[in-house]
């Protein structure tokens, strides 16, 4: 788990060809932008995430073991390409792990709305009116 835990924190572009080390060949992922199966997919989701963000960086706080299962608690810290304000968006993974101790299924959570929409000028404004309106 510790080697996994280093390799997501320490993420390059580089590192990306070599997921098939860490995912099984069907594996799947999942996060509330992707829902895709394949090394090739996942690897596509993540050469996407250095095409479209400056410094992209997982911080892992927790990580709960239970047999074949684990959680991570991480937060993941990026800059839009054209802003310089660090954005964090906080969320958790849940990996279930094959017989080989390759990842079989990576499904993320994480609120898109709280961590990344409200933080959009015009449609921030839009969904923190609508929280405000719906809370009790």
């Amino acid at each position: 788990m510790a080697r996994l835990v280093a390799l997501f924190e320490a993420l390059t572009r580089g590192d990306v060809a070599r997921l098939g080390d860490i995912y099984r060949d069907d594996a799947r992922f999942k996060d509330p932008f992707n829902d895709v199966q394949g090394v090739a997919a996942i690897q596509r989701v993540f050469t996407h995430m250095f095409d479209a963000l400056d410094a992209p960086r997982f911080v892992v706080s927790e990580a709960v073991v239970q047999g074949d299962r684990c959680f991570l608690v991480w937060e993941f810290s990026f800059r839009f390409r054209r802003e310089r304000r660090e954005q964090r968006v906080r969320g958790g993974s849940h990996l279930v792990f094959a017989v080989d101790g390759r990842i079989e299924v990576h499904r993320d959570y994480w609120d898109a709305a709280e961590e990344l929409y409200e933080k959009l000028p015009v449609l921030g404004a839009l969904l923190r009116w609508l929280r405000g309106r719906m809370s009790a």
